[in-house]
């Protein structure tokens, strides 16, 4: 018998404290992790990079 999955939760830390505190949702070596500074650009490059994995993943999805 099938399983359906009607719902599902994803749940990230993004500039987890130092301290070692790892969450559930989090992969090792998955990115480097940001700056503590937080600023403006490294927003925008985390959403440069979201966008630039998205497109690359839809690109291949394409090719299929």
């Amino acid at each position: 018998m099938p399983i359906e999955i009607k719902e599902l939760h994803i749940r990230i830390t993004v500039n987890a404290p130092e301290g070692g505190a790892t969450g559930a949702g989090t992969t090792a070596g998955a990115a480097t992790p940001a700056p503590a500074g937080g600023g403006v650009g490294d927003k925008e490059a985390i959403v440069a990079d979201c966008v630039e994995q998205v497109l690359s993943i839809l690109h291949e999805k394409l090719e299929r």
